[in-house]
């Protein structure tokens, strides 16, 4: 079955414990939360997430499904390391100005700590690119939107680079999930799982749906 992971991004935040608690009984899978550092991105979402997460952690047995757009990966991943994150990733744009041992390093990190790895991989960004850390992800986010804010209509050119990712991963023999992130709605949602996505980021569509317990439901039955 596919799975949904609710972007928190455009919560209100005088609302949001109610809204947290709104999304938790439509039967999510995840939290998403979408931290902006104001340098990878131009929004700046640091202090906002981190207060998020923090509450989260403390109301919700969910998994925290946490989506690093910052710079400064390994200052991130510590701040974000909390208890109840299932899962963190990091872009792949931004790991590139590390080494690869630096790189393994964070993965033996997050091992230690039994907190999935994800890698995020931009619209304009070749797949060439990402294909070297594949083996050592547990998730391929594919960003279908320009990252660094919320409601954004999907950039159909993208489907293409996330079939194409996964067919190399099955042609690997990889065991990866792959998430994503950007302009999903009820319209969109079959299309995208053919093409090869399991974990679905909603939030826009999700938040302003007028029945959004039947959007996931719908979605997350869709074969």
């Amino acid at each position: 079955m596919n799975k949904i992971s609710a972007s928190i991004l455009n919560v209100n935040k005088e609302d949001a414990v109610h809204e947290f608690y709104n999304l938790e009984t439509y039967k999510v899978d995840f939290f998403h939360i979408d931290v902006m550092d104001g340098k990878f991105v131009e929004n700046n979402t640091y202090e906002l997430m981190k207060e998020y997460e923090t509450t989260l952690s403390h109301i919700t047995n969910i998994g925290l499904d946490v989506h690093l757009m910052c710079e400064n990966v390994f200052e991130s991943v510590d701040d974000f390391l909390i208890e109840g994150v299932d899962r963190i990733t990091c872009h792949v744009e931004a790991l590139e100005n590390y080494s690869f041992d630096e790189f393994k390093n964070l993965v033996e990190d997050l091992r230690l700590e039994n907190v999935k790895l994800g890698i995020a991989i931009k619209p304009g960004t070749d797949i060439e690119v990402i294909k070297k850390y594949m083996p050592y992800a547990h998730m391929i986010l594919v960003m279908t939107v320009e990252p660094g804010k919320g409601g954004q209509k999907l950039i159909p050119e993208t489907l293409e680079k996330l079939k194409a990712l996964k067919e190399y991963s099955d042609q690997e023999g990889l065991d990866l999930e792959f998430e994503v992130d950007g302009g999903i709605k009820e319209e969109n949602a079959k299309n995208v799982i053919e093409n090869g996505a399991s974990i679905l980021v909603i939030g826009t569509a999700l938040l302003n749906s007028k029945n959004p317990k039947k959007m996931v439901e719908d979605i997350k039955s869709i074969v």
